[in-house]
């Protein structure tokens, strides 16, 4: 939504309405209500679904509340949920979320992918752990404002060319780098 508007849920849903007529290719819309000041409810998020060329919705509401449950126990046939509050990833893939749009696996890419196939292989024991641990790394990676340790964690790796982020943001700090590198170190030596 454009900043400083608070439509309310019947505008969000004219407005996607429109996007969706304009757009060439099916959408997936961001529901971060900590971010746009617009908390859209179950089923607010099922009359979403119903637009077409509406194919999902990245959730990432902060928590894990009534409408989160009430959403995964009914969720419309061809919508995808997608997790996008990585240290509840876990969680919501165990109710029934369909996988994730993550800041996260920009550094463990292999690790979600092994989540989300425990999750939906019904193998609890290995995903509740693989999850307990991919918390903590996410964790440890929005310690200081995102993207900045996850920027840093992969220039370290050696797979971007710089940590550079631009302002506002500033570069991660050097105890954030460590603590994430430790994290995602800790995570490689875990059995698969």
């Amino acid at each position: 939504m454009p900043p400083f508007l608070r439509p309310g849920a019947p505008g969000v849903l004219a407005h996607l309405a429109h996007l969706v007529r304009a757009s060439p290719v099916p959408l997936v819309v961001y529901h971060v209500p900590y971010r746009t000041g617009q908390q859209l409810d179950a089923d607010d998020l099922r009359r979403l679904a119903e637009l077409p060329g509406v194919v999902g919705v990245k959730y990432a509401t902060g928590g894990i509340d009534a409408d989160t449950v009430d959403l995964l126990a009914d969720v419309p046939p061809g919508f995808a949920v997608l997790g996008g509050e990585d240290p509840l990833l876990s969680p919501l893939l165990a109710l029934g979320a369909h996988g994730a749009i993550a800041a996260s696996a920009q550094v463990a890419a292999g690790d979600y992918v092994r989540l989300v196939a425990h999750w939906q292989a019904g193998d609890v024991t290995p995903a509740r752990s693989l999850g307990h641990r991919l918390a903590g790394l996410s964790a440890a990676l929005f310690a200081e404002p995102n993207p900045s340790v996850v920027k840093s964690v992969l220039h370290a790796r050696g797979r971007i060319p710089t940590p550079s982020v631009r302002l506002p943001l500033l570069p991660a700090s050097q105890d954030a780098t460590r603590r994430a590198l430790r994290r995602l170190e800790g995570l490689s030596s875990e059995p698969r």
